[in-house]
């Protein structure tokens, strides 16, 4: 497990997570190129802040966090942090923040399925990123019915945060093992780990600087973000599990065999 490297500002972090789905279209500011510069350069200045308030889906619950666990910058790197990879901070958000939050965010967007996401929040859901895939977005459009299995899971799959450990790299791309979710027919789950391929840069120069064989890195769309701790590895999985276990749950999984076929 590589050693911890110095810590990036909050809003370098945030661009380098945002960058990957913002390259596809799917969220943020036109600019993915501006983005990603912004996240591989490292500066935290008002041009990368305003950026990343134009990530309708991800802001408010970075503001969610912060305000309910005392920080007055939503992009302070403790509040990133949770959100993209998970820390305790999420489990001081209480229940009814989240579910005001939900309640104001998605009730007119999902209807009678607003039900569904209450009982989320009501099983543990707390405002992680994996919360977001699993729990809301196959409530709010992100998966339609024209995405049937395994083109809904591969756009779930995608568009979680992964974990895996680099086997090998070569140019701008490293080969890395990771677990990939899974659908039986009636749950959700993670797989046994598997070789894919990512990105790690472009022409040399990448979101995560430099990785090497026997590195932990956590991967977005085929993207690798950045280099994890065996800390931020168990938390991450941890909270991942958590949602997962959440949309198994017959009770607040509706929508979701529907969706995967």
């Amino acid at each position: 497990m590589a050693g911890l490297r110095p810590a990036v500002p909050g809003p370098v972090l945030f661009a380098r997570y945002a960058f990957p789905p913002n390259s596809h279209g799917f969220c943020g500011p036109a600019d993915s190129g501006g983005l990603f510069e912004y996240g591989v350069a490292g500066r935290d200045d008002g041009g990368l802040r305003a950026m990343a308030r134009q990530f309708a889906g991800a802001w408010p619950y970075l503001e969610l966090i912060a305000g309910a666990t005392g920080l007055p910058d939503p992009l302070d790197r403790r509040v990133v942090e949770a959100y993209w990879i998970g820390t305790p901070r999420l489990d001081r958000v209480g229940t009814r923040a989240v579910g005001d939050s939900m309640e104001d965010r998605f009730r007119c967007m999902t209807g009678a399925r607003f039900g569904s996401i209450t009982e989320g929040v009501l099983a543990g859901g707390v405002p992680h990123h994996s919360f977001a895939v699993f729990c809301i977005y196959p409530y709010t459009g992100l998966l339609t019915d024209r995405r049937k299995a395994p083109q809904a899971l591969t756009v779930l799959d995608r568009c979680r945060i992964r974990w895996g450990r680099v086997l090998s790299v070569a140019g701008d791309h490293a080969v890395v093992e990771s677990r990939p979710l899974t659908w039986d027919g009636q749950t959700l789950g993670l797989g046994p780990p598997q070789a894919e391929t990512a990105v790690r840069s472009v022409d040399g120069v990448g979101l995560a600087g430099s990785v090497q064989a026997g590195d932990w890195v956590s991967l977005h769309w085929e993207w690798i973000c950045d280099r994890l701790t065996a800390p931020q590895v168990a938390r991450l999985e941890g909270y991942t599990r958590r949602h997962l276990a959440i949309v198994n749950d017959r009770a607040t999984r509706s929508v979701v065999p529907a969706l995967l076929g």
